[in-house]
């Protein structure tokens, strides 16, 4: 689809095994222990919402809608709602909530869609990250790394200042310092009896000496242990089983690594190359604060600049990080904002970026499931012609392809192939109760 010299790559004959940060030997007892604590709204400041809200086992590990509902909403997946009046929800989380599928890969080298954490030696952590030097120096990979954010973000997990400790740790910045989010979280898990006894088995510590870095430790065990998602179609064609693909299947491969050019940056074992890329992809909702579309006249854009608001390097703007495709299938709504509702829609976007993003009709989508309570003022964005014309531009060096509808169909198809059929039914993900004695994500 770039505009770039592109050779069909040869396919081989034999899987390439992909590699897990945990070689693949998880510790059965960190996983389990990262499992309650995934479930848990413990680890919310107003204990009403837990990590498996917004990456639940029963939507494929993402909450079905186009940006989440977090701290505050009631429901789960596609039916959670943002409430009416004093109870609704004080903001709508700005960006799609990703899948956690394949993250303890080893080619996953950035995390969150405009790459804010990523491996580098430069920190003591070894992770550049929204913490900069106050991230703990014992998080395991890149997956515990992120899991000490959620928690930080009054719209997804901290609640608003006033409203609790951890909120208001959250609104002055407080994260590792005395009285900060990651202590006070840890102070409530050194409090639960059953905690207590499962860290000491886990990691040879007493109560006293549980911190937020152990959980979020536990944390990605779990993520990375349940939800691997290699044992596809594809890996079983990569073997050798070349009867793993329908003759629309072998069709669509040839368009991924052929005409279509979706492997130019569909790449790996993960197909993702982790970098990013601008791709026209439409905005809605709230955005990240970014540059104009200030509606409520306090000087706060609406716009989202994806890695661009990360590095302020022009050439970033709008530019989000490829999304991993194993899976895929089950992933639904795509893009950083969860703009197409359907697999066809997003691969169509993708061959001719900047008209489809022209063509987009905002204020035709809310009466999808995946856009609950997203409304006429969150279209302000596509609304208007000069922002839009900003995403165009940053993706003008993107050809057109031009595919069949047939063709697009055999390419759907083969995205298909990347489902791993044990990730169809995740209902033995969830557990029963959580050590907290709080209820399950709801």
């Amino acid at each position: 689809m770039k505009k770039l010299a592109f050779l069909a790559l040869a396919l081989p004959l034999t899987a390439t095994a992909v590699e897990f940060v945990d070689n693949s030997t998880p510790d059965i007892a960190k996983v389990e222990l990262g499992k309650l604590l995934f479930h848990d709204k413990i680890l919310s400041g107003n204990k009403n919402i837990s990590c498996a809200t917004c990456h639940h086992a029963l939507a494929d590990t993402g909450d079905g809608l186009s940006l989440p509902i977090g701290e505050g909403g009631v429901g789960l997946g596609v039916t959670r709602d943002t409430g009416t009046g004093a109870d609704a929800v004080h903001e709508r989380v700005p960006r799609n909530a990703p899948p956690v599928f394949m993250l303890g890969s080893t080619e996953v080298t950035r995390i969150f869609h405009d790459g804010r954490i990523e491996g580098d030696p430069t920190y003591p952590s070894g992770f550049k990250s929204p913490a900069g030097g106050d991230l703990p120096n014992n998080l395991e990979n890149i997956v515990a790394v992120q899991a000490m954010f959620p928690v930080t973000s009054s719209a997804e997990m901290a609640g608003q200042s006033g409203e609790n400790p951890v909120a208001d740790a959250t609104s002055v910045g407080n994260l590792a310092g005395p009285g900060g989010v990651w202590e006070l979280l840890a102070d409530r898990l050194r409090a639960i009896p059953e905690y207590e006894a499962r860290f000491n088995a886990v990691f040879g510590i007493s109560a006293a000496d549980i911190t937020y870095a152990h959980a979020a430790n536990a944390i990605a065990a779990f993520e990375i242990d349940a939800w691997r998602a290699d044992n596809s179609p594809w890996d079983a064609y990569k073997a050798g089983n070349y009867q793993a693909f329908s003759k629309d299947e072998q069709k669509g491969k040839k368009l991924f690594f052929g005409k279509a050019g979706c492997s130019e940056c569909h790449s790996g074992e993960i197909f993702s190359d982790m970098e990013f890329h601008a791709i026209a992809m439409p905005q809605i909702g709230p955005g990240k604060g970014h540059g104009i579309g200030d509606i409520d006249g306090n000087g706060v854009g609406r716009e989202d600049f994806g890695r661009g608001g990360e590095t302020g390097v022009q050439n970033d703007m709008y530019a989000f990080r490829t999304p991993i495709l194993r899976n895929v299938a089950l992933t639904a709504p795509y893009g950083h904002a969860g703009a197409y509702d359907t697999l066809e829609e997003v691969v169509r976007h993708h061959l001719d970026p900047v008209a489809s993003l022209w063509a987009y009709d905002c204020h035709s989508q809310p009466v999808m499931p995946s856009r609950a309570d997203l409304d006429a003022i969150d279209c302000v964005v596509m609304d208007s012609s000069e922002l839009v014309q900003k995403i165009a531009d940053a993706a003008s060096d993107y050809e057109p392809v031009s595919l069949s509808d047939k063709q697009v169909d055999q390419l759907v198809a083969f995205l298909h192939t990347l489902t791993d059929k044990g990730n169809i039914d995740l209902r033995s993900d969830v557990p029963r109760s959580v050590p907290s004695g709080l209820t399950l994500a709801e």
